[in-house]
């Protein structure tokens, strides 16, 4: 048991050798936490808090160069939202489409609404107007 109990700890060691940020295992066989590195990405700038979308799509992080960062569950930056200075904690709506900020400095809430744009490959479709015209508005009627 006990020699088992060494592989699989070196075995876990070897699997997390690599990742810089996380927690020292605990040896004694009295632990009931097992845990694994998902991921880890580098973040641009000191993190000062955190909030994950209900749906595990988003993150957004606030950092200390007032800004909150957007990025897909995978780590991926989808964008920043600059936030007055101050501002020392965020949440979200459960599907990350409201940001709310607090701010220590003059003591206020703010409630911001996030819109995401995506880009749809519209090339071959049909259409009328212009090609070239700023907007392009695809509707799809083909759903059931």
């Amino acid at each position: 048991m006990v020699k088992q109990y060494i592989a699989a700890c070196f075995i876990l060691g070897l699997s997390f050798s690599t990742t810089s940020a996380f927690a020292v295992a605990d040896a004694s066989e009295s632990s009931k936490i097992q845990w694994q590195v998902e991921k880890t990405w580098n973040i641009p700038a000191k993190p000062l808090d955190l909030v994950h979308s209900l749906d595990g799509k988003k993150v957004f992080i606030l950092t200390d160069q007032q800004q909150v960062l957007v990025y897909t569950a995978g780590g991926e930056l989808l964008g920043k939202v600059a936030v007055k200075k101050g501002v020392s904690a965020i949440d979200i709506a459960p599907r990350g489409e409201k940001l709310y900020l607090l701010n220590e400095n003059d003591n206020s809430f703010t409630d911001l609404s996030v819109d995401y744009v995506v880009k749809i490959n519209t090339a071959g479709s049909p259409f009328l107007g212009k090609a070239d015209a700023a907007v392009t508005i695809a509707v799809f009627t083909d759903f059931e």
